[in-house]
Parts: structure tokens; C-alpha cells; sequence
């Protein structure tokens, strides 16, 4: 199991930045993906990025893409959330989250076993 904590949200105008970062504990980080993903008022929690354990792999969601990059530091076992070019739409409860089983490259929310806390961002237009 690897326990998770989000930090790096707040209040940011559209068009601005912000970067997320999330710790993890537990001596198997480097053997997991990671993901984001995003909960908005009333929607379902949904995908926003992936990357794979040894970094090298990434993928995002359309709505995303080219504005926000995934990255990961395995010596301080963390991973980023990059995100330019803010939109209101953007504006949700980011949660990282690591696959049931390690060595495993997903996207799919229901592969996900270990979920971290959430942080808020929003976006004002």
C-alpha cells in the first residue's frame, strides 16, 4: 500500500498556473504509476493524467493536454501536477491516486487502490 498526500492547491485567475505535488509513503513508490485525478461540485471523479513508475510514459486526458504535465521524483518519492493555462472549468478537488498492483499502467479509475486526500483548486474567471 502507499499512502498519499496532495498539497499545492488554492485560487488562481484563468489563464494563470498553479503545481501540485503529492508525498508518498512506503518503500514501493518507484514500482507504481501514479495518476491525478479531478472531482468538480456534482460530477464524477475523473481521470486527468498518468505517468508511468519509471517516468517515462505519460498520458492525459483531452481536456488537459498541453496545458498540464505529469512528472514524478522517485529519489523523494513525489509526484507533480503541472498546470498552465488555467480555466474556470478546471476547477475541482485534485486527488492522486496509485494503482492496486504495481508495474501497472492504467488510466482507469476503478484500477486505483490507494487515493490521497484532495486538494482544492479554483479557478475564477
Amino acid at each position: 500500500q502507499v499512502q498519499l498526500v496532495e498539497s499545492g492547491g488554492g485560487l488562481v485567475q484563468a489563464g494563470g498556473s498553479l503545481r501540485l505535488s503529492c508525498a508518498a509513503s512506503g518503500r514501493t513508490f518507484s514500482s507504481y504509476a501514479m495518476g491525478w485525478f479531478r472531482q468538480a461540485p456534482g460530477k464524477e471523479r475523473e481521470f486527468v493524467a498518468v505517468i508511468n513508475w519509471s517516468g517515462g510514459t505519460t498520458y492525459y486526458a483531452d481536456s488537459v493536454k498541453g496545458r498540464f504535465t505529469i512528472s514524478r521524483d522517485n529519489a523523494n518519492k513525489t509526484v507533480y501536477l503541472q498546470m498552465n493555462s488555467l480555466k474556470p472549468e478546471d476547477t475541482a478537488v485534485y486527488y492522486c491516486a496509485a494503482p492496486r498492483s504495481s508495474y501497472y499502467y492504467t488510466w482507469e479509475r476503478k484500477n486505483f487502490g490507494s487515493w490521497g486526500q484532495g486538494t482544492q483548486v479554483t479557478v475564477s474567471s
